[in-house]
């Protein structure tokens, strides 16, 4: 349902708006907490995991909107956070949340976002708005959640265009932890849930700008005993814990705002020689330290069926991505090669440093969700600190 601000609500049933900038507007009914949201309006289009996209720290400031339209189906349970909280400001689905119907479901998608706080809307055209999307760009927008339907529109989309939005935006700090800690579980297996670490090949330090708790499960899997800094961590602080191997973590918001901070940090471990591992945020970062740029997409890669090419092998992948930003590959100095391709748009999507060992991806390669295509990244990683070791 959307109409334009001047009309009133299609239906007395209605309990909940969502609101764009420009003054579109689509109408549904809402779940999860009752409020309002704010942020920027972007659409993914996994078919599955929607639980771990919620609690992606990279979805921090973005209200999802899911193309799949059944969204609920198995449930919600305490295994599948990537992160403990939230990071999505809000959830917009097609159809009315569905009851779960899996053996791993420990309740309602409804009562796990009342629970976490998310507001989400259901009952929308998610198949107009992605359109929205794709021709004009990932907008600010609102939603609003009441269950007595009461709505000023104006001034939700007042609301909308007060946000400042993402570009210029560090969100990294929101998210990150706020102290250094180890990490020792590796991956999920249907026989035994979680594994744990039990003998290291090598020590990795992880810088988190929003770091997956996959993605650390996966580093544990390849042989890393790791320890966790926050995004703020000095060059001293890192140094200190005598890493065999650094690991640059995925995140949210602008890489040049993160960046003010990070690639002070980041330039000086580039010049000790250890191994470094970046993705996404991590491997944007990475680009500006080297001396490149990135960029606000238009409407950003989000989705677990997205096609990257190693360039350095012809193998193509299929891979699930989680990004409004990207490198400029013209930016990149010489002594720095494009390593992967986005299929769709011909977008950077991994680089490698030709006499370092240093090299970085900015698709997600743990797959929570989304296919393994991968997963040798981390093994790539593993392979590079120990003959880094052994030199």
């Amino acid at each position: 349902m959307t109409d334009t601000a001047k009309e009133i609500r299609p239906s007395d049933d209605i309990t909940a708006a969502l609101v764009l900038a420009d003054g579109t507007v689509f109408w549904g009914f809402g779940f999860g907490r009752q409020g309002e949201t704010v942020g920027e309006v972007c659409f993914n289009t996994s078919i599955t995991g929607y639980q771990e996209i919620l609690t992606d720290p990279s979805y921090a400031g973005q209200i999802i909107s899911f193309t799949f339209p059944h969204i609920g189906n198995v449930g919600t349970n305490d295994a599948d956070h990537e992160t403990r909280t939230p990071a999505a400001r809000g959830l917009i689905v097609r159809e009315e949340i569905t009851d779960p119907s899996n053996y791993r479901s420990e309740g309602h998608l409804h009562t796990w976002a009342t629970k976490m706080g998310l507001i989400g809307i259901s009952g929308i055209d998610t198949r107009k708005l992605t359109r929205y999307i794709r021709e004009n760009g990932a907008p600010n927008g609102v939603i609003a959640y009441s269950k007595d339907g009461d709505f000023d529109i104006e001034a939700l989309i007042q609301h909308a265009n007060d946000w400042p939005g993402l570009e210029g935006m560090d969100l990294a700090q929101a998210v990150t932890r706020s102290e250094t800690q180890t990490w020792a579980a590796t991956r999920w297996t249907i026989q035994d849930g979680y594994g744990a670490l039990d003998e290291a090949k090598a020590h990795v330090v992880a810088v988190d700008y929003g770091a997956k708790d996959n993605i650390l499960r996966c580093l544990a899997a390849s042989g890393a005993r790791i320890t966790i800094v926050p995004a703020s961590a000095t060059f001293d602080e890192i140094m200190a814990l005598k890493p065999d191997g650094i690991f640059l973590s995925n995140g949210p918001g602008d890489p040049a705002a993160t960046g003010k901070y990070a690639l002070p940090v980041i330039q000086m471990l580039i010049e000790t020689g250890l191994p470094i591992f970046g993705i996404c945020l991590g491997h944007q970062l990475l680009a500006l330290a080297f001396g490149g740029k990135t960029y606000k997409m238009h409407q950003g890669h989000r989705g677990a069926n997205h096609p990257v090419q190693d360039l350095r092998s012809g193998k193509v992948e299929i891979t699930s991505m989680n990004h409004g930003f990207s490198v400029d590959g013209d930016s990149l100095p010489e002594d720095v090669k494009i390593s992967h391709i986005s299929l769709f748009d011909r977008t950077v999507c991994g680089i490698q440093h030709q006499t370092k060992p240093i090299f970085s991806v900015q698709q997600h390669p743990e797959a929570s969700p989304g296919p393994q295509d991968s997963f040798y990244l981390f093994e790539e990683f593993m392979d590079m600190i120990l003959k880094s070791k052994a030199a």
